[in-house]
């Protein structure tokens, strides 16, 4: 095992600007943090966590936004373009060649609208899809569960504790990722090649 070459996955949490009704006129939900952990699904580890800010073009964050994430019009008005940080996801990330996995399928479903959007090329394989795990799916199914839980009712469930913030995406896909790793260690995460949950 200590030859085998190391199978990697990237765990992808987003947080977009919200709001605590509808949306104002013309505002529309974007993507405004990444959160990407790097897991080695080979050593059962994980390697890596980072966190992209996402500067949004046709929405602002709301107090009730900045209430649940922490993060201020401020901090994301620094951040990057949506399309750079998708191009920093390619890049550095290899995001378009290994497979990704999320809790639940708002995360690609949100970077799918996002992308036709705005003309962006898909940062992950296409069609969205593949290669794309849907790591509350799996979690359900593995602990037999009647509904599918949110992130912080996995962790308990699993016995694990929440590190950091929920709703800051850098926190929230380095605690996924630790659920990845529970469920790889039940022998329950399916094996490369065969992502793909809905």
């Amino acid at each position: 095992m200590d030859n085998d070459p190391p199978v990697l996955l990237n765990v992808v949490d987003v947080e977009a600007t919200c709001w605590e009704g509808q949306p104002p006129p013309g505002a529309v939900s974007e993507i405004i943090e990444i959160g990407l952990t790097v897991v080695d699904l080979t050593a059962r580890r994980r390697v890596s966590r980072h966190g992209v800010l996402v500067r949004p073009a046709r929405s602002e964050v709301s107090p009730f936004c900045t209430e649940l994430t922490g993060l201020t019009p401020e901090r994301v008005a620094g951040g990057v373009s949506f399309a750079e940080a998708c191009r920093i996801l390619t890049d550095a990330h290899d995001a378009r060649l290994r497979p990704w996995a999320s809790w639940g399928d708002y995360d690609r479903r949100q970077f799918d609208r996002q992308c036709r959007a705005t003309g962006t090329a898909f940062p992950f394989g296409r069609p969205a899809e593949r290669g794309h795990t849907n790591a509350k799916a799996v979690f359900t199914e593995a602990y037999g569960l009647g509904r599918r839980p949110g992130m912080a009712d996995a962790l308990r469930i699993a016995g694990r504790p929440l590190e950091g913030r929920h709703h800051r995406g850098e926190d929230d896909a380095w605690n996924i990722a630790g659920l990845v790793l529970d469920l790889a260690g039940r022998g329950a995460w399916p094996a490369a090649g065969a992502e793909g949950r809905a």
